[in-house]
């Protein structure tokens, strides 16, 4: 008898080969589903018997326990692909997700940095140093190019172009796109490369281009230290993550009237409705100067 366990991985073999899915994904409808199928079990249920009622039950004992709603719609999510996946392969005849409502969510707007606040996050590291003029480029870059925190440390030398003044980067879904570093952020990545680079490796060789003194690439975990560090000295009072550059980038480009498919081009997005949430918050800007500033803001 097949055990819910090597069920759940013939799904994700099968989201794998057929579209392609991100590690991060698969992990997700792993994890999601191994609760649902241990909640089942408590009850003798198995994932191929569950109905309606029964996947209710589960989201409501997430509720109970403090689950938000982006967290109900991720499972909900999971559970459609993975039912879906038994109808094609003819072992259910009735899809027990397909009449549970998503919850409703409230748009949330992604946070960005002001432009002041930027200059004084940038200037933070100590550029004479090693360590420091490596955080630098990669805050320069990062704020210059609206790249991924996983696309930034994953970078190679190979896709650096230094005459061109690109970068070519794998996003999401193995999509590539090329994008312009800029004068100021390509002043910085030349000198990294000359002078630190060389220093931290040691000789060593490492197809990233930020690394570390093990003489290794730069992890996702090191660098969100880093940027939570030089918030603090820039007297940055909000929580900074590496995103917000990418958000800070894609706002002031549209503060300074850049076209909206150009920034959706630029951050790799391939629905431009998700680059318009941008536009939101330039408005929520706007609306905060003219308050702060107009006689009768």
């Amino acid at each position: 008898m097949e055990t819910w366990e090597s069920l759940l991985e013939s799904f994700l073999d099968a989201a794998w080969a057929e579209r392609g899915l991100s590690e991060n994904t698969l992990k997700s409808y792993r994890y999601d589903l191994t609760l649902l199928a241990r909640h089942l079990a408590k009850n003798n249920i198995s994932l191929q018997a569950a109905n309606r009622e029964d996947l209710l039950n589960f989201l409501a004992t997430q509720v109970q326990a403090g689950r938000s709603p982006r967290s109900l719609s991720r499972y909900l999510s999971g559970f459609r692909q993975f039912y879906q996946w038994l109808m094609r392969e003819g072992r259910i005849v009735k899809d027990p997700s397909a009449l549970i409502e998503s919850p409703k969510m409230g748009r949330g707007l992604p946070k960005a940095l002001n432009e002041k606040q930027v200059e004084a996050l940038l200037e933070a590291p100590d550029a004479e140093s090693p360590l420091g003029l490596r955080d630098r480029t990669m805050l320069e870059l990062m704020y210059a190019t609206g790249l991924r925190v996983s696309e930034l440390i994953s970078l190679e030398a190979v896709n650096v172009g230094i005459s061109q003044g690109i970068v070519r980067v794998m996003g999401k879904g193995g999509k590539e796109r090329l994008v312009p570093l800029g004068e100021e952020a390509l002043s910085w990545l030349q000198r990294y490369l000359e002078e630190s680079r060389p220093e931290l490796l040691r000789g060593a060789d490492c197809p990233q281009v930020f690394v570390t003194n093990r003489k290794s690439g730069m992890t996702r975990q090191a660098f969100w230290y880093a940027i939570r560090k030089y918030a603090v000295l820039a007297g940055v009072s909000q929580k900074v993550s590496p995103h917000m550059l990418r958000h800070s980038f894609a706002t002031h480009l549209l503060n300074h009237g850049a076209d909206l498919r150009v920034v959706q081009l630029l951050l790799g997005h391939s629905d431009l409705s998700t680059t318009q949430i941008y536009t939101h918050i330039a408005r929520e800007g706007l609306k905060q100067i003219h308050s702060e500033h107009h006689p009768r803001g």
